[in-house]
């Protein structure tokens, strides 16, 4: 096995280990999140609302809030752990060693696959009670899960790239990850919007995340999952893209 596939390795391992060692924190509490948006939206709205024929409010919720799990910590991994290693200036020892960029990027990507998949896992072991899952197509609930978590891990390592400080990074989660998510229609068929909005959720990608996930349980979506699967592998390939052009380039990573 070459050396550049066992840098890849280690800093996978690296990355991984990063977020296993403060579970409480980046696996306990996103979960207990997700909980308490089951148990105020579910028993507020149950049987008051029906997103899509013949599903509950309840068993439409679950999904969503999977999925919103999976996107939000996939994101925070990669992020948080670049802009860690630029303030304490330890990135460097990342830069150095015979990596590709390729290489690189794509450790940071999949350890964030890896939580994001693994918090998912845990929001639905633990919400799963509370309805019934058909599971209609579950290979579309797999696919949709490890591309949105891969995309969200390459956009945390834009992010991680591009932010300075803390702050910078939290405007980027606060006010570009979280409103997407939140209104890709997590909580709410976009079907049940006005024209004008229903218009603007076609232009949020994490909607078809969103909503292709939400299809290989119920047979169900507001679009087709082949649409959703081609826009959101666009996306995939943009973003990473994007990603690969500011890691050549060392932008904001060579001082």
């Amino acid at each position: 096995m070459s050396m550049l596939s066992v840098g890849f390795r280690t800093l996978f391992y690296k990355e991984t280990l990063r977020f296993w060692k403060v579970a409480t924190q980046t696996i306990a509490a996103p979960i207990v999140t997700s909980m308490l948006y089951l148990l105020i939206f579910g028993n507020v709205l149950e049987g008051r609302v029906e997103m899509l024929e013949g599903v509950t409010y309840t068993a439409f919720l679950i999904p969503g809030l999977v999925m919103m799990s999976v996107l939000q910590n996939a994101f925070a991994n990669s992020s948080s752990s670049l802009i860690q290693s630029k303030i304490t200036g330890n990135l460097v020892f990342i830069l150095l060693p015979p990596l590709s960029h390729w290489e690189i990027i794509s450790a940071y990507v999949a350890a964030s696959v890896v939580r994001g998949i693994v918090v998912g896992a845990g929001v639905f072991l633990i919400t799963a009670w509370f309805a019934h899952l058909a599971f209609t197509a579950p290979l579309w609930i797999l696919v949709f899960a490890f591309l949105g978590a891969a995309i969200l891990g390459t956009m945390g390592v834009i992010a991680g790239i591009w932010a300075e400080k803390f702050d910078q990074l939290a405007a980027f989660q606060n006010f570009l990850i979280m409103p997407a998510t939140f209104l890709a229609g997590v909580f709410y068929s976009i079907k049940k919007l006005p024209p004008f909005w229903l218009a603007v959720s076609h232009f949020n990608p994490f909607f078809y995340m969103i909503d292709g996930f939400r299809y290989g349980f119920f047979g169900k979506s507001d679009v087709s999952p082949w649409t959703s699967l081609a826009i959101v592998a666009v996306f995939f390939a943009v973003l990473a893209a994007v990603a690969i052009n500011l890691l050549k380039r060392g932008y904001k990573l060579r001082h």
